[in-house]
């Protein structure tokens, strides 16, 4: 397993044991840090690993932060 793939687990680790600890604001900062961290992570993984492994990453990270994708969804369909 090499760095990229390493790091992508520690990042899932992270984000879930950050969904554990209360928060004020729903955890929307977190959220947000976990953001920008995991899109370079992301490309990270997609260049070292190829673009399956990419988009393995891709689900997974979607699926821990489910609540701004279904935001964001919703802003696109707005009209």
């Amino acid at each position: 397993m090499n760095i990229s793939l390493i790091l992508a687990c520690i990042w899932i680790l992270v984000a879930n044991v950050l969904a554990l600890i209360p928060s004020r604001d729903n955890h929307w900062t977190r959220a947000y840090v976990l953001i920008a961290i995991g899109i370079p992570l992301l490309g990270y993984v997609t260049y070292e690993n190829g673009p399956w492994w990419g988009l393995a990453m891709l689900v997974a990270g979607m699926s821990i932060l489910r609540w701004p994708v279904i935001y964001l969804l919703r802003w696109m369909r707005r009209d």
